[in-house]
């Protein structure tokens, strides 16, 4: 891969029971959506502002809402304070996943 070039493929890891993948999130948007692939991350958009965990509580349902799981089957396992998250969930292939990008 060239340098500078950015990765088009979503980052999808599969790890005992659960799948775990980064999200890049902006907070404050218009509406809520879901799409897209930004550096190996899903693209995510809230309209929830980044502050006292609003943003991070909107993501979770978001993607729970999406893949049809329990928002307690959606994690943030790393960058809690991060644009760049990694997020687990149960209960769902890696396949799933790709297809909400």
């Amino acid at each position: 891969m060239r340098e500078g070039a950015v990765t088009d493929q979503l980052q999808v890891e599969a790890r005992d029971g659960a799948v775990r993948f980064p999200v890049r999130v902006s907070p404050r948007a218009s509406r809520d959506a879901v799409g897209g692939v930004h550096d190996g991350a899903l693209r995510v958009r809230v309209t929830a502002p980044p502050v006292d965990g609003a943003a991070n509580a909107a993501i979770q349902r978001l993607i729970a809402r999406r893949l049809g799981v329990a928002k307690g089957s959606v994690r943030i396992v790393a960058g809690e304070t991060s644009k760049t998250k990694t997020i687990e969930v149960d209960g769902v292939s890696p396949d799933a996943v790709r297809a909400l990008a």
